[in-house]
């Protein structure tokens, strides 16, 4: 699958790829706080490994808006409705409790690490510094992964229809 994008003129596809892969840590930014919020609560034996998750993603956000910066490009138009739908998805999932938020780790990594990696192929050899703070955030995303995963199938997972619809989310970006 190739990027593809709408860019304004004078954008790169480098550029665009940094505005919306910002955006999408402060998404998981506010999913986390939520979860911190709740799991206090539903799943406090989590708290710790979200609170680190928090931290990853605290400073992808960084890496990304430093590449904006750098760039002299603005953020993304959807920043703000990342962070209200990261809020209400973690708030949703940290109520459910730990098994739905393992689960939603996974579900989200699995497709944050599917989208740097296309954006990785597609910018390689066009835009060095994009690839770069892509390849500074690409294996914590992995880590958050695997733990979960790991986590979540220790637990038993959850009801199969669940399971199913979890496995198969799907998040497009429009670029």
């Amino acid at each position: 699958m190739s990027l593809a994008a709408r860019l304004k003129p004078g954008e790169t596809l480098g550029d665009r790829v940094m505005k919306v892969d910002h955006a999408g840590e402060h998404g998981a930014i506010c999913i986390y706080r939520a979860q911190i919020l709740l799991a206090r609560w539903r799943a406090p034996e989590m708290v710790g490994e979200l609170e680190d998750f928090l931290a990853h993603e605290r400073r992808h956000r960084e890496r990304f808006g430093a590449e904006l910066r750098r760039r002299g490009a603005r953020r993304c138009r959807s920043y703000a409705f990342c962070g209200l739908g990261g809020f209400l998805l973690g708030a949703m999932t940290g109520l459910a409790g730990r098994q739905a938020i393992a689960a939603t780790t996974v579900a989200i990594e699995r497709t944050v690490l599917r989208h740097m990696n296309e954006q990785v192929a597609a910018l390689d050899g066009a835009d060095a510094e994009a690839v770069a703070a892509l390849g500074d955030v690409i294996g914590d995303e992995q880590a958050h992964h695997d733990l979960s995963g790991a986590k979540f199938r220790s637990r038993g997972g959850i009801r199969a229809g669940a399971d199913r619809v979890l496995s198969q989310a799907r998040c497009e970006p429009s670029f």
